[in-house]
């Protein structure tokens, strides 16, 4: 596990990174950023030619479960 999350933490900083800035009257501008390098972390995931054994499904499904609260928090005002 620790070397799934030392392979992915690097992976989300750098898109976050990358990720444009907010129109100002967003709402969550933090947390859509979030999403996305969620998003991305996880194609780079499903990507992985090994397993590790089963840490790199662990890691998918941590990841899933971080998209779907994230999703939660956008929908909240």
């Amino acid at each position: 596990m620790k070397r799934v999350l030392r392979t992915v933490l690097p992976v989300l900083m750098f898109v976050a990174i990358l990720t444009p800035a907010a129109p100002a009257n967003e709402p969550h501008p933090h947390i859509r950023a979030a999403l996305e390098s969620l998003r991305a972390a996880k194609r780079h995931l499903e990507e992985g030619a090994h397993d590790f054994h089963g840490h790199r499904v662990a890691a998918l499904k941590h990841v899933d479960e971080a998209i779907a609260e994230a999703e939660i928090c956008m929908r909240e005002q």
